[in-house]
């Protein structure tokens, strides 16, 4: 599938709440909404008259240029979307293109266009789709979806010294052209164990799958552990494939060394016949174990199912929650997970609910179903370029997606929060932290409102 959208398109839309992605407060830009259609000014130039010369003969090359200049801001500015939207997860891309269309209604100019190409979900594809956007000389290229693709788009983009804003969640994959907008393992981990240290827990472990996604995870808490110097006790993968990992969990649980250690003590006492042996020996009765875990937050990056298989084996080796704080990923925000006892006032980090909720219910109404979360990143990464190109026509800049411009200190509002790109490709966001109860996510901890403030 291919296709040219403009903001044309908006005719087919309602008139609904737009949801602004503009610079940070920091600096004061004003947002979209506020500021009208700018008028693209030719820039000052030193020594250049706004006529031709008074002397006659060759019309003068500062004229020219000035005419060249005029016209290059007065020309449609074209950014390529490539998305998979044919194969097994043309669903999903197909609900990041419907929340790119809602941008381009809210946000962008008249001359904004996107150049929207089919990746089918593979290297291949995804290729073939950047070669077909770079012929339609188009200036950014937002997308791919899945971090293999873009390692087949790179090399076309090499020479031509274009920035890449991808999808992807890989911060493997990021260079000071390729730009990883989605929410990392490294910006999650950060966020929840920062959380975590500030209310007093000190030891930690993780239960990750033996997979590129859980190894990303466990460098992450590593890494997040030793800059707040805390320790991590336990690091334990699992098969994510296996339908029974008991054995990882037991031994994660050290229950076989704290049930050992329990039928000590119990020999110990009974061979005692004084009232405060007896006493002790009474108040064993019932434990399977001796003594907590050697953590008080355990990491579990899982989800769905898998997550709710988990979760009770933990309490079936004596691995309490009013003992052990059990913390999650941006993969939690799953209300499935309420009805588990065992995850009840867990913590995880996520994007600013309320901003989704605003975002989910106007694309419901649009599209008539729920987006799934990833769409958001559509909407963020097209509302930021189509901001870039009106302030860029705003200023008379006639470079728009230069790294000076997409790695502005003061970052961007989006719908998932504040979020930067730092000049070697990786991105920075603020998330909010999500407490697991019956009824609903409680918010513990709101998202920062801009990067002054502590952010990951």
């Amino acid at each position: 599938m291919a296709g040219v959208v403009s903001r044309g398109w908006r005719r087919l839309l309602p008139v609904g709440l737009a949801l602004a992605l503009s610079a940070c407060a920091a600096n004061n830009v004003p947002s979209p909404q506020q500021d009208a259609q700018p008028r693209a000014q030719v820039p000052s130039l030193p020594g250049v008259p706004g006529t031709a010369g008074e002397t006659g003969g060759a019309p003068d090359q500062s004229l020219e240029a000035v005419n060249e200049a005029e016209a290059a801001l007065a020309a449609p500015v074209k950014v390529g979307l490539l998305l998979p939207l044919s194969g097994s997860r043309a669903a999903v891309g197909q609900s990041i293109l419907n929340a790119a269309q809602l941008a381009l209604f809210d946000l962008a100019g008249e001359r904004f266009t996107l150049v929207v190409r089919d990746t089918g979900g593979t290297p291949e594809g995804a290729a073939a789709a950047a070669q077909s956007v770079l012929d339609a000389e188009v200036s950014l290229i937002l997308g791919p979806l899945f971090s293999t693709s873009v390692e087949a788009v790179k090399p076309l983009l090499a020479e031509l010294d274009m920035p890449l804003i991808t999808f992807s969640n890989n911060n493997e994959i990021a260079d000071p052209r390729t730009f990883v907008m989605g929410v990392t393992p490294r910006t999650q981990v950060d966020r929840i164990v920062d959380h975590a240290v500030n209310q007093g827990l000190r030891r930690f472990a993780v239960l990750a799958p033996e997979s590129p996604y859980g190894n990303s995870v466990v460098r992450s808490l590593q890494e997040a552990v030793f800059r707040n110097g805390v320790e991590l006790s336990r690091v334990v993968f699992f098969d994510p494939g296996s339908p029974d990992i008991s054995a990882e969990v037991r031994s994660l649980a050290d229950y076989d060394q704290r049930a050992a250690a329990l039928k000590a003590q119990r020999r110990s006492l009974s061979g005692r016949s004084d009232v405060a042996a007896q006493r002790a020996l009474a108040r064993l009765r019932g434990q399977e174990t001796l003594g907590p875990p050697s953590f008080d937050g355990i990491l579990i990056p899982a989800s769905g199912r898998q997550l709710l298989s988990v979760a009770p084996l933990m309490a079936y080796y004596d691995v309490d929650p009013d003992e052990v704080r059990f913390l999650g990923t941006a993969l939690w925000d799953d209300p499935s997970l309420r009805r588990e006892p065992s995850l009840r006032g867990a913590w995880f980090p996520a994007p600013p609910p309320a901003l989704w909720r605003s975002f989910s219910n106007r694309y419901s109404q649009v599209y008539g179903k729920t987006p799934p979360r990833v769409a958001s990143l559509g909407f963020d990464a097209v509302a930021l370029a189509a901001v870039l190109e009106r302030r860029a026509r705003a200023e008379g800049a006639f470079l728009i997606y230069t790294p000076d411009a997409i790695t502005q200190p003061v970052g961007f509002s989006g719908i998932d929060g504040i979020f930067r790109f730092l000049p070697d490709g990786q991105v920075q966001r603020g998330l909010a932290v999500l407490e697991l109860q019956p009824e609903a996510f409680t918010e513990v901890d709101p998202a920062p409102q801009a990067f002054g403030q502590e952010v990951n």
